[in-house]
Formats: structure tokens, sequence, C-alpha cells
């Protein structure tokens, strides 16, 4: 991994570590890992992975005042090169997300894109939109077939 194109899964991956992090404490960690390497972080660059990290549900944040970050349903978790350390080195807990809020949230927010995605003619949005209401399902143990039927039938109306 080159700081700061780190992958979606390996974003997931650190913050899975600690069970959740705030987005301030990821891209410490990100940080510290790319001292560990002798390389410089491009601030605007780390903000851009983060923020494709949980556009693309690889990172799903909950709560209000100052979110939690924690792996999503399209992430497969991977540490990174040296992130096993990074317990050691950063001082922050170990954190449990309620699980079902964590859920409730990604379900929220799936209907929501998904609304748009539709309402925006967007067919890239969509398609990708249809992946993560699998994982959704796999990853939450919830129903969103009805998410998925509106946006297959937006997909057939334009073909």
């Amino acid at each position: 991994m080159t700081l700061p194109t780190a992958t979606g899964d390996e974003l997931a991956g650190v913050v899975d570590l600690f069970g959740a992090l705030t987005r301030d404490e990821l891209e410490d960690a990100l940080g510290e890992l790319a001292f560990k390497r002798g390389a410089g972080v491009d601030d605007d660059a780390v903000d851009a992975a983060v923020d494709a990290a949980i556009d693309d549900y690889y990172l799903v944040a909950v709560g209000d005042t100052e979110p939690l970050l924690s792996a999503g349903p399209a992430a497969f978790p991977v540490l990174p090169d040296g992130a096993e350390d990074l317990p050691h080195i950063l001082d922050v807990p170990d954190r449990d997300v309620d699980r079902s809020a964590m859920v409730e949230a990604v379900e929220r927010r799936l209907r929501a894109d998904a609304a748009r995605a539709v309402d925006e003619d967007d067919d890239d949005r969509i398609e990708r939109l249809l992946d993560v209401s699998y994982d959704l399902e796999t990853w939450g143990s919830v129903d969103v077939s009805d998410v998925r039927s509106r946006l297959d039938a937006a997909l057939e109306n334009r073909n």
C-alpha cells in the first residue's frame, strides 16, 4: 500500500482493528503507517480515500456528533503492512459499535442512495448499489429486496 492510496478493504482493516475509529483517528493511523514507511501523507488524498470508502460502503459512519467509522457491508477488511502495531502506537480505545444501529444506519442510507440514483438516472451508481444490497443482506441480515427491485426496474426501463 502506498499511502495515502489505501484501498477500501485496507481502510476497513485499520478501523476493524479497533472496532471503530473517528475520522481523525483513522487519519492519524494512516499518518503513523506512512511514518513507519518513511513516506509523507497527502491530507487531501487521505480525505478522498476515506470519502470514497464511505461512499462505496467499505466504511460505515454511525453517530451524530462525532461519527464512528466501522467496517461496512462491502468490505473484506485487510490489514495493511505494519498496521498490527497501531494499537500500541495510537492512544485509542477498543470500541464496540451497536450492530443493530449500524445495520439500521446502512439500510436507511442505502434506501436514500437508491432513490437518489434512480431519480438522477445514474446507471453506474444503480449497479453499485445493487451489489451493495446483496452485501447488506448478508452482512446485516436484513431484507432490502424492495430496494433491489426498484434498482433493477430502473435499469430495465433504460435498456
